[in-house]
């Protein structure tokens, strides 16, 4: 049955939307955390314990207090604002997961998932780069570089490494493989590793002196080619679509018309804001990844308390650019809670944060991430997306 599409979207020209993803600001545990190994995880609600006093009015104001009781089951005061949770439908807590979730595509089967990689798939990248690897083992990244950095210097070999999620890592010194080597040898990784079904290859360049080294900005994810979403449906009807962040390597740059990496949050913010202005028509989809990146795998709850408020003052000032003609969707892919044991990801809720034009209103707690690609379909009058169900239609 079509989703009835409210008046003001139906007849408005002017379409300009903005989908801010906090990397991995889960909102409480999901109803299948335990399959994960993750009851109790709670990123924002567990830093909220250890900052009380966490200063941010923005989010709140756009709902964040509200959603976070009802991801917990708890009475819901009156917001005035427009929000919900989302449960994810599709089988882990990575990065892509998550993103192509929200476009629209739930994956039936999940990533594989490695402690080491099987010698026939090193085999065929060493062949074919002409490298031997030295590690093949799970570890966060700045173990990895304490424990083999050394080694890579003296021999020359890329660090190879995996983590709990799907993912295949390579790092190496930009003195001893420049950037663009490594890249290559990621390519290289990634055709291989298709038949692995690994989500990700990720290149790490680090720098620095034995004792010191430090990654780069120079990081490129190189993704598993996704199936159709709704950045193809966008870039099909014309509607442009520029990613923020690490957006087009989640989605191997297929149905992005441009993209703007970013070194931190912060360029993401102020690229954001210069990029949301000079917008007249498209979807503006952003990735803030610090969070997760910085904060969570570090597990440093006092950094990621930070980055909420540095993000909150920006949220404060950025939203008055936000008219009731356009539509802004906060949101997260997946959690990292910092007060959790270990280093990765946690199976979370993420909270949705709405401003459409529309009365202020719950939007429940949500079966699918897809219902993002559900509503953008509705906002950019394109056919009714076949995953998901429009948080903007009228009952």
């Amino acid at each position: 049955m079509l989703e009835k599409v409210p008046e003001k979207f139906s007849n408005s020209r002017r379409r300009k939307a903005l989908l801010l993803v906090l990397d991995s600001v889960g909102c409480g545990h999901a109803p299948d955390a335990a399959a994960y190994g993750d009851t109790g995880a709670n990123t924002l609600g567990h830093i909220l314990e250890a900052f009380p006093n966490l200063q941010i009015p923005a989010l709140r104001e756009l709902g964040l207090s509200a959603a976070l009781a009802l991801s917990a089951n708890e009475t819901v005061a009156n917001s005035g604002a427009t929000f919900g949770v989302m449960n994810e439908a599709a089988a882990g807590k990575d990065t892509t997961t998550g993103h192509w979730e929200m476009m629209g595509a739930i994956l039936e089967k999940p990533f594989s998932t490695f402690n080491s990689f099987p010698l026939d798939l090193l085999d065929a990248i060493e062949r074919e780069a002409g490298i031997l690897f030295i590690g093949n083992l799970p570890a966060s990244g700045t173990e990895i570089l304490e424990r083999l950095g050394d080694e890579h210097l003296r021999t020359g070999r890329p660090i190879l490494y995996t983590s709990a999620d799907s993912v295949l890592q390579i790092a190496a010194h930009e003195e001893i493989i420049s950037v663009n080597r490594l890249y290559t040898i990621c390519q290289i990784a990634r055709k291989h590793a298709d038949a692995y079904r690994i989500g990700r290859v990720i290149a790490r360049p680090f720098t620095g002196a034995s004792g010191h080294f430090q990654r780069t900005a120079q990081r490129h994810d190189f993704s598993f080619f996704p199936p159709r979403t709704l950045l193809n449906a966008l870039d099909e009807a014309r509607v442009p679509v520029i990613g923020v962040g690490k957006i087009s390597d989640i989605f191997a740059a297929s149905g992005v018309s441009k993209s703007h990496p970013t070194a931190s949050n912060e360029e993401g913010m102020q690229l954001t804001q210069a990029l949301w202005n000079a917008l007249d028509h498209g979807l503006l989809f952003v990735n803030l990844v610090d969070f997760d990146m910085r904060y969570g795998h570090r597990r440093d709850v006092a950094g990621y308390a930070h980055a909420l408020e540095t993000f909150d003052r920006w949220l404060g000032q950025f939203l008055p650019d936000v008219t009731s003609e356009d539509l802004l969707i906060l949101t997260a892919d997946h959690g990292n809670d910092p007060t959790y044991p270990g280093t990765d990801h946690t199976r979370e809720r993420v909270p949705l944060l709405v401003r459409d034009g529309l009365p202020a209103r719950s939007l429940g707690i949500r079966s699918t991430y897809a219902d993002v690609a559900a509503s953008l379909a509705i906002y950019f009058d394109l056919s009714e997306w076949p995953t998901g169900r429009s948080f903007l239609a009228q009952p």
